[in-house]
């Protein structure tokens, strides 16, 4: 049953990859949502056998073959299916379920849909071998296929030549990562001898084979690889340009597969980051960083989707801020209501531009909450859900991770703060430009906006729903010891051995009384209503609408352009490369190789003609070469 969970996917996508040409647009479309929905359907059944009253397992293992066994490397093509890979199976199978039901619709007139749900397909069982190898090993096979989606998937529309080198672009960026996790897997092996997470996690909680220097190596090389992924300082840039796919690649990478990679890992090598302080504190440094530099560059953005990507890289700074602080659980809770609610508004952003005639940008938009009811009901719940309105799924998972920090750091917690209330003014000005005050567009007429089908808006109600009852999975433990804690209660089965196989050493405790409890409560939600109360006055009241990029001055023109940070590595990257390729393209392929290459080429001509002279037909320079040769003989023998 769990072979067949993962490869049902590969299955869908090897029949719409062959025939899919073939079949009637929707056949394609509800084959490939089928196959992801059956692994869902397997995923529920085996948590539920994994996590049953009776006898409780500690993970479900299942070997294929040996993959490798070369002297002491031994590498099996397995599976291990527990608690933490159960929870992320659960996400990518979930969400992606919805993201290709909504995919049909939204895709319905591309001539290329077979091919769309094909990678949609691979992309899910590359991100399923990732979370549930059973060796790290398995991991970058599964991090490497979802690299060559994702590059796939972004650049669908290639004859458009920008997207086009926005793939280029992630996927250099990832490789660039994919170089320091794949060191810091030599460095595990060379160290532990080991790729296999039980092995290597019992060997590294005896502490008896590295130092922690090693480990300290071993942990920051896993995070350059997660900072690829996960679109962390300095290697986010890809992220924001990743949004030249179609809507539903923009979700699924936002909210269920690539960018949650880089999360996993960290939990999953928890072990090793345990034994690390330096690395942690570079991990929520770097997160911090991230989170705050992604939130003011949303605050000038006007595309839709361009808003939702900074916010996504800011979401997951917030995420490695908890890593750093030892809060395991907080950031698995995040990744968790985050995949709900930035589904939710991406695949709202999707709805919008197809009910606006493929138009992404704020400015031209407003008006909207009367034309497209449903799309505004759920896009204001998902945009509460992240700015942290009280009781819905962020504003449990946000303020476990704003608590975490204010417990390891006060300054970490205070900018923190800050983070999430950028959050609120960015998304609160792009929720309002686009649904309130007059329609703007003078090249989409307002009667032809429209909402989109029920196979585009149900899977934004279900969304919607999971983003307001999502925090339930893991209550703070003010609200009682009954029902609260219970994905750390998830996580932190150990079945009875020696230590746990996903949080092998207790998180740090978060003491705090029940009077700092509640102030933190209280600054995190007046942080959310003045934002709530400023964007809404400015949108709303007195119906501003942003300035154009162009026409933006002093600090506003700096975020608008993204602090000049894709221009400073054109400059010292890009730039030197391509006059390198210039000046070797000039003097190495054209005077040198081609000249050499032209030179066989003449020389052989040049012979050819020498020679031929020998083989002329007239039988008077034959015999005298006869009488030549004969008389050499002779001089030869006699001399």
């Amino acid at each position: 049953m769990l072979t067949l969970m993962i490869f049902l996917p590969l299955i869908g996508f090897l029949i719409n990859g062959l025939v899919g040409r073939f079949l009637p647009k929707n056949v394609s479309g509800w084959l490939g949502t089928a196959a992801v929905l059956g692994s869902f359907i397997l995923a529920v059944m085996n948590f539920n056998a994994l996590t049953a009253e009776a006898g409780q397992l500690e993970s479900i293992h299942q070997k294929l073959f040996t993959f490798l066994h070369v002297g002491s490397l031994h590498v099996d093509f397995a599976f291990q299916f527990d608690r933490l890979s159960a929870v992320m199976t659960l996400i990518i199978t979930g969400i992606g379920t919805l993201i290709h039901m909504y995919s049909i619709a939204y895709m319905h007139e591309d001539d290329g849909l077979y091919k769309f749900f094909a990678y949609l397909n691979l992309f899910i069982f590359n991100m399923l071998v990732l979370v549930l190898g059973s060796n790290y090993m398995m991991l970058f096979f599964g991090w490497e296929g979802v690299g060559l989606c994702s590059y796939l998937l972004i650049g669908f529309w290639y004859k458009n030549v920008d997207f086009g080198k926005a793939a280029r672009k992630a996927f250099v960026m990832n490789r660039i990562g994919d170089l320091g996790l794949l060191l810091g897997l030599f460095l595990i092996y060379s160290t532990y001898g080991t790729f296999e997470y039980q092995d290597l996690f019992s060997r590294v909680f005896t502490g008896t084979d590295a130092s922690s220097n090693v480990n300290t190596a071993i942990a920051l090389l896993l995070f350059i690889g997660a900072m690829g992924k996960s679109a962390q300082i300095p290697l986010y840039t890809w992220l924001p340009d990743a949004m030249a796919g179609p809507t539903p690649v923009s979700a699924l990478i936002h909210a269920a597969t690539m960018v949650t990679a880089g999360i996993y890992l960290v939990i999953r090598s928890e072990a090793i980051y345990a034994l690390s302080p330096f690395a942690n504190e570079i991990v929520m440094w770097i997160g911090l960083s991230t989170s705050i530099l992604a939130a003011l560059i949303g605050l000038k953005q006007n595309d839709i989707k361009k808003v939702l990507a900074y916010s996504t890289v800011s979401q997951l700074g917030l995420m490695f801020i908890a890593l750093g602080c030892g809060a395991y659980t907080a950031a698995l809770f995040h990744v968790i209501t985050h995949a709900f609610f930035k589904a939710l508004l991406f695949l709202g952003s999707g709805s919008v531009i197809h009910g606006m005639h493929h138009e992404q940008d704020i400015r031209q938009m407003g008006g909207l909450r009367k034309k497209m009811p449903i799309t505004y009901l759920t896009f204001l719940i998902g945009t509460l859900a992240i700015t942290g309105f009280p009781f819905l799924s962020g504003f449990f998972s946000k303020d476990e991770i704003l608590m975490s920090a204010f417990a390891h750091n006060k300054l970490v917690f205070g900018l923190a703060l800050m983070s999430a209330g950028i959050t609120g003014f960015y998304m609160f000005r792009m929720f309002f430009v686009t649904f309130h005050g007059t329609y703007r567009n003078h090249h989409h007429a307002y009667e032809k906006v429209h909402e989109s089908p029920l196979l585009m808006t149900l899977p934004l109600l279900v969304l919607a729903v999971l983003s307001v009852i999502g925090g339930a999975v893991n209550l703070p433990h003010y609200l009682g010891e009954g029902i609260s804690g219970g994905l750390h209660h998830l996580l932190s089965f150990d079945g009875g051995g020696q230590f746990s196989p996903i949080l092998i050493y207790p998180e740090h405790a978060i003491e705090l009384s029940h009077t700092a409890e509640i102030a933190l409560l209280a600054m995190a939600v007046s942080v959310f209503v003045i934002a709530f109360l400023y964007t809404r006055n400015k949108y709303v009241v007195k119906g501003s609408v942003p300035e154009a990029d162009a026409d933006q001055q002093g600090m506003g023109k700096v975020l608008a352009n993204k602090f000049y940070v894709d221009e400073a590595y054109d400059m010292a990257f890009v730039a030197p490369l391509e006059s390198a390729s210039d000046v070797i393209t000039e003097y190495v392929d054209e005077k040198a190789l081609k000249s050499a290459v032209d030179g066989v080429g003449t020389g052989g001509y040049g012979l050819s003609k020498l020679l031929s002279k020998i083989q002329n037909g007239n039988i008077e320079y034959y015999l005298l070469y006869m009488v030549i040769g004969i008389s050499l003989l002779l001089a030869f023998n006699l001399f």
